[in-house]
Order: C-alpha cells, then structure tokens, then sequence
C-alpha cells in the first residue's frame, strides 16, 4: 500500500525567503491605483455580458476605460521621471 503524505513542511519551511521585500510592496502600492481601475473597467464590462448593451452601460464602459487610461499614464509619467539606480551620472 502506498501511503500519501503532505509535504507542507517542505512548502512552508522557506516562509521566511519568500516575503515581498520593501521595494515590492512600494511598487505595488504605486500600481494600485492602475489595478483598482482595471477591476472597475472589468467589473463593467462583466455586467454586459449577458445582455445587450445599452447607452448606460456604454457610458459606464467608456468612463471606466478613461479612468484605467488616466491611471496607466500617470503611473508612466511618475516612473519615467524616477532615477535607476547605477545610472550614468
């Protein structure tokens, strides 16, 4: 009989390794605005799926769009105006 074991102590042994680092927690919260907006824009465009579009969904669909397009160049201007480290001075 073959026995069946779990290896979560394998799995979870390496916790500690595995936690974003500052640096990733700060860039995510700098892409939150971006990934809020995206949900938004799904989340209308989820609802019209099961059912033609009408003018107010169209409206909702456009404004969530100008919102993720909004949000996306922001995060580019904000992040093209950063410095790279090891850069030539």
């Amino acid at each position: 009989m073959s026995h069946i074991v779990t290896v979560q102590d394998a799995v979870t042994a390496f916790a500690d390794w595995i936690e974003p680092t500052d640096a990733e927690l700060d860039a995510i919260e700098q892409e939150s605005p971006l990934i809020l907006a995206e949900v938004d824009l799904l989340d209308a465009q989820i609802k019209t799926l099961d059912r033609p579009v009408n003018e107010v969904d169209a409206r909702r669909i456009r404004r969530a769009r100008n919102r993720f397009l909004a949000a996306r160049r922001d995060l580019a201007n904000r992040t093209a105006g950063a410095s790279v480290p090891g850069g030539a001075a």
